[in-house]
């Protein structure tokens, strides 16, 4: 029997293991297969979507290994308290982040952490010549209409993001990181430290297996006027 792997060349996993997450992105747009009879846009984009919820498309960053999302389960009830304290308090630990994370795939709007964590490593490019193949990823990926994990931004921020994708700079994402923040933090915080998974943390129980539930109502930037992310 032939190896499978030489049959499905993009079921080999150690391929992309070592590489960046903006570069696993930027391949997983990309590597769409040319037919001569092309399917409809919707069709692309939903093979899309599933093709990036593939485990191999998250190997080496936060997201990627199944043992992550776990692992907040063996935090002390004393560190999860912690996280009750802020949003930001949360996010800088990663095993928060992780729980933080495994909540938002039960509501089904993990897109919003994996941009401000692709927002987060784009800042920290060491050179200019970074820049451009990382926005131009992160804006195809999270940002341009019908994005396969398109964030929730309003009109203007959308805008002006764009409009700096040809000469990119560090803060170009700034703006619009700084809105899904806010929607994070005032719409699904909240819930997570009401949530069970949180719960069973500050008791010093393993969580129980989340049950999914449907995407609540998506909050835009109008909700939250004034309000400010806090990054400190």
């Amino acid at each position: 029997m032939e190896n499978p792997l030489l049959l499905f060349p993009q079921l080999n996993i150690s391929a992309s293991k070592d590489k960046p997450y903006y570069k696993v992105m930027k391949s997983a747009i990309k590597e769409e297969p040319h037919k001569a009879s092309k399917p409809g846009a919707k069709q692309k984009r939903n093979r899309l979507s599933l093709l990036l919820q593939k485990p191999e498309f998250h190997e080496g960053d936060h997201l990627g290994k199944s043992g992550n999302l776990t692992k907040a389960a063996s935090v002390s009830p004393e560190e999860a308290m912690k996280w009750g304290e802020s949003f930001d308090k949360l996010l800088s630990e990663k095993a928060g982040l992780d729980a933080f994370t495994k909540f938002l795939k039960t509501e089904f709007s993990e897109e919003n952490i994996e941009f401000w964590i692709a927002c987060e490593d784009y800042k920290k490019s060491e050179s200019a010549h970074e820049l451009l193949p990382k926005a131009k990823t992160i804006f195809e990926t999270f940002i341009q209409k019908d994005a396969p994990k398109e964030v929730n931004l309003d009109f203007h921020t959308k805008e002006v993001t764009s409009q700096s994708i040809g000469q990119p700079l560090r803060s170009t994402f700034d703006a619009a990181q700084s809105t899904v923040y806010r929607l994070m933090e005032q719409d699904s915080y909240p819930r997570f430290l009401a949530s069970a998974l949180y719960r069973s943390l500050l008791q010093g129980r393993a969580p129980a297996r989340a049950a999914l539930r449907r995407r609540s109502r998506s909050f835009t930037v109008c909700d939250f006027q004034g309000a400010r992310p806090n990054f400190t």
